[in-house]
């Protein structure tokens, strides 16, 4: 699928594209179901990573930094009693699957390189395009976490600053159960700050610029089963928490510049024996 001009130039401003019946019915239900099957083969047994946005200037586990090359599994922060056991099943407590699974699961690789992603990403005009990070988001029923304002760019720095990030709605998204808010032309405001990893082997917030995103002028995309969210890398954007009883799965893909320079001082890195890898 090749962009419009008129598409373009919206994305160049708004820095953000809502596609509707971008993906069929049944790719959605094939990517729910392969998601359920790995969560059942999952076994959790001494693995507890909690995904939380709100504690990422602590030190990060190592099972989360070295989840670059691999397929993983991130609880909910709620999912939890006090003793550490689940509230409910592992079903209905995962909050993510993260972050190879665009290379390392077939039925995700083949969604991931599907020729009109691939034509998409040109429209873009991202050069020599690598995939980068793959997450497949539960947004659980009654305990899907918030993710709070930020900008992928924060994350998965490149220089220069190349990246589009792909939200697929693999359910209904609406404000009750989560949906994306954006903050319209909020990526020329420029790199807010970077995450990068210390010395020590643990993360840290670099501030690059401390004036804070004015959140009172995003606005909700309540998106439809099928519909494809482009995201530039530098817009701010933020869902928030779902205490509603239905879940808002969704699929992201992240696709950088091959040109581009891309910093060891980032979180996610690949194994030599794991390099990126375009749409190949």
């Amino acid at each position: 699928m090749k962009l419009s001009a008129d598409q373009i130039v919206q994305y160049q401003r708004d820095g953000f594209l809502v596609l509707e019946d971008f993906v069929d019915g049944a790719s959605c239900d094939r990517l729910r179901a392969r998601a359920e099957e790995l969560v059942q083969e999952f076994d959790p047994q001494g693995v507890v990573s909690i995904f939380s946005t709100h504690e990422q200037n602590r030190t990060t586990d190592a099972y989360f930094l070295e989840s670059g090359s691999e397929i993983r599994f991130f609880f909910e922060e709620h999912a939890f009693h006090p003793d550490g056991s689940l509230k409910q099943n592992k079903e209905q407590s995962i909050n993510k699957i993260g972050h190879a699974l665009h290379d390392l699961d077939p039925v995700f690789n083949q969604f991931s390189r599907a020729r009109k992603i691939r034509e998409l990403t040109a429209s873009l005009g991202i050069e020599d395009p690598l995939l980068l990070q793959s997450m497949y988001i539960f947004k659980q029923p009654n305990i899907g976490g918030e993710v709070t304002c930020h900008q992928d760019g924060t994350f998965l720095y490149t220089e220069p600053v190349q990246i589009a990030g792909l939200w697929f709605a693999l359910e209904k998204a609406t404000l009750t159960n989560g949906c994306l808010w954006v903050l319209p032309g909020g990526h020329r405001l420029g790199l807010k700050s970077r995450w990068v990893r210390t010395d020590e082997g643990g993360m840290r917030f670099e501030v690059i610029d401390p004036e804070p995103f004015s959140e009172e002028q995003l606005v909700p995309l309540e998106v439809m089963k099928g519909t494809l969210i482009v995201l530039h890398g530098l817009l701010p954007h933020k869902s928030l928490a779902n205490r509603s009883p239905k879940s808002r799965h969704a699929y992201t893909l992240h696709i950088i510049g091959g040109n581009s320079v891309y910093p060891a001082s980032n979180w996610l890195q690949r194994l030599p024996a794991t390099p990126l890898r375009g749409f190949d």
